[in-house]
């Protein structure tokens, strides 16, 4: 049983963004900080990328672990109403991010996909995003 009514719950899924999301911050702080400098969002590849460093030809995706069913304890809850058809859209975006991660690979694109819980680790991350990108100034 839904603890909201269904208005509650519609306020709640539309302000749900996909763009600018706080893990995606976190995550671009960083890559900032590191000394990357980067376009956001390009429409222009598959699956629009949160991050993308064009002279490198890397993308980084920030998924949400709820949205794109990620095997961690955020990513496996069920929802409790409507679940057909959530389960349902949940694994119709793990199918599409698997296609888009493929279109970009065929397109000469290194792809690095940043879980949501990851985020939660800087230094762990940190790390992540050093082995992916590489350094700024190899010495």
């Amino acid at each position: 049983m839904d603890n909201l009514t269904p208005d509650q719950r519609r306020l709640n899924m539309t302000s749900i963004r996909s763009k600018n999301t706080t893990p995606e911050l976190v995550v671009r702080a960083l890559v900032h900080r590191m000394g990357f400098r980067y376009r956001l969002h390009a429409s222009n590849l598959p699956g629009k990328p949160d991050i993308v460093l064009p002279r490198l030809s890397k993308v980084v995706f920030v998924h949400g672990c709820f949205w794109h069913v990620h095997k961690c304890p955020y990513g496996q809850v069920v929802p409790m109403t409507n679940t057909n058809y959530w389960q349902s859209k949940r694994l119709s975006n793990v199918k599409r991010g698997f296609a888009q991660t493929a279109a970009l690979k065929k397109a000469g694109w290194q792809v690095l996909i940043i879980w949501e819980c990851q985020t939660r680790n800087i230094g762990k991350l940190k790390t992540k995003l050093e082995r992916f990108l590489g350094s700024l100034h190899p010495t």
